[in-house]
């Protein structure tokens, strides 16, 4: 014997695009509104279980993919990324592979453009190499697009002539204020030769020159 549930009525929810199936047993079923179209649904339709199945995992697959399109729409994501974000929401993982690969498929996720958009951001923000590294390690960036975005990032020696001259004020600074100047520019990623040479540009402009061999408390 073949076990049939029939729709009693589609209603909507208190989402946008998303609609409750209502079953005779008092069951509800949560779909996409593009899945009543998608199977051609209506109040009375009767379903059986292959029906049902069917049904419930094309609803789950649809789910999948509206929330990819959400995360990708809010933020530059890798592939990676949003199949870890989608499982973490509750999608299968199944159900999340498929979605990534749809949005791949339709050229809505790549991780080459993600890399320059972050390069392209580290670079406005004043970030240097180290930092990049970080963010492109923290996004799950595949590694073998980080040489490609490092290489964005453009000369910074103008940027940390910026960040001495704001911090300093054209006053000359005295030790202590050097180290700490150091310590931030490393923290946001730059290399120590450039950091060093920066401060040795602002105090030779102050009429100081600093010593070949000076420490700094990093």
């Amino acid at each position: 014997m073949i076990l049939t549930m029939r729709i009693e009525k589609i209603t909507q929810s208190k989402q946008p695009q998303v609609v409750f199936l209502c079953f005779d047993d008092e069951t509800k079923l949560r779909v996409r509104a593009s899945v009543v179209m998608d199977y051609c649904l209506y109040p009375g339709m009767e379903l059986d279980e292959a029906q049902l199945a069917d049904l419930t995992a094309g609803a789950k697959k649809a789910s999948a993919r509206a929330r990819a399109v959400r995360m990708i729409s809010a933020a530059a994501t890798t592939e990676a990324a949003l199949e870890r974000k989608l499982v973490q929401k509750g999608e299968a993982a199944a159900d999340a592979r498929q979605a990534v690969q749809w949005l791949k498929d339709l050229h809505l996720l790549d991780d080459v453009q993600v890399a320059r958009q972050l390069a392209e951001a580290a670079a406005r923000k004043g970030y240097g190499p180290a930092r990049l590294r970080q963010i492109l390690y923290e996004k799950q960036v595949p590694r073998q697009y980080w040489d490609e975005a490092l290489a964005l990032l453009p000369d910074m020696s103008g940027a940390l002539d910026a960040f001495l001259q704001k911090r300093f004020a054209g006053c000359q600074p005295d030790r202590k204020e050097r180290d700490r100047a150091a310590q931030a520019l490393l923290r946001r990623g730059h290399r120590w030769d450039d950091v060093r040479a920066a401060l040795d540009r602002y105090c030779a402009s102050c009429g100081e020159q600093l010593e070949e061999n000076e420490d700094y408390e990093l």
